[in-house]
């Protein structure tokens, strides 16, 4: 039953992020914690993530802005391999904490970066590639701080779509080879993330045909209510752990 849960909410989850850009992990997440456990959801996200990103590249391929993803990725990798290894020697109440807090500053975080209509160059995508990176390691999802550094950057729709999870791909493939190396992401925990993965790149391909008819103000709205409800069903989380 948890198996068809973790299923049907990520096609869910695969095909809102497949339009708007970020939101897969904010959603699945709290599934993967209350079927695995917090410690094995972490890493089973993060191979979906790759298959996630990867799959909204292959719809956009031919949109995607190499230099703005060169310039995040080259400081983004290394970070999110060190955040990962932080986040192992975290225990699983404070993983759960963590992303919870995480989640619901977000919301406030994104509306002050909205307000403050800023313009970013490859100089600032490098930064804020090395400290989003870092925090990829550690929370399940940044996408509520990459999204609005990409749109600064002037990127829109398919570009932004495509160049977003190109960058973001580096970044959920290295925190995925750092728990393999310390033991984190076993053969089992591999073929569950395949399987989260697996409904996530469906979505992605559901979501092209309704990318351009997107209302702003709907993703605003959409994304607030998805980051509160995880955020506060992670801390609810944490209150369970022993």
């Amino acid at each position: 039953m948890a198996f068809l849960f973790v299923l049907s909410v990520g096609l869910l989850a695969g095909t809102i992020s497949g339009i708007v850009g970020t939101g897969s992990s904010i959603m699945l997440m709290p599934v993967l914690v209350y079927a695995y456990g917090p410690k094995e959801a972490v890493p089973i996200m993060a191979v979906a993530s790759v298959m996630a990103n990867f799959s909204r590249i292959l719809a956009w391929w031919r949109e995607v802005d190499w230099r703005a993803c060169a310039a995040y990725s080259v400081t983004g990798v290394p970070a999110a391999a060190l955040g990962a290894r932080t986040l192992l020697a975290l225990p699983s109440h404070a993983v759960d904490l963590a992303i919870g807090l995480f989640l619901i500053a977000m919301v406030p975080a994104r509306h002050y970066l909205a307000r403050h209509q800023l313009k970013a160059n490859l100089w600032h995508l490098a930064i804020g590639g090395a400290v989003i990176g870092y925090l990829t390691g550690i929370v399940v999802s940044t996408g509520p701080l990459s999204v609005p550094l990409f749109l600064f950057y002037g990127l829109t729709k398919g570009a932004f779509l495509a160049t977003e999870a190109a960058s973001s791909l580096g970044l959920y493939f290295a925190k995925s080879v750092t728990f393999e190396r310390f033991g984190a992401l076993t053969q089992d925990v591999f073929v569950k993330g395949l399987i989260a993965g697996s409904s996530l790149m469906s979505g992605a391909f559901i979501a092209k045909r309704f990318v351009l008819h997107l209302k702003p103000d709907v993703f605003r709205l959409v994304m607030d209510a998805i980051m509160i409800a995880a955020g506060l069903s992670m801390l609810w989380n944490a209150t369970q752990s022993p």
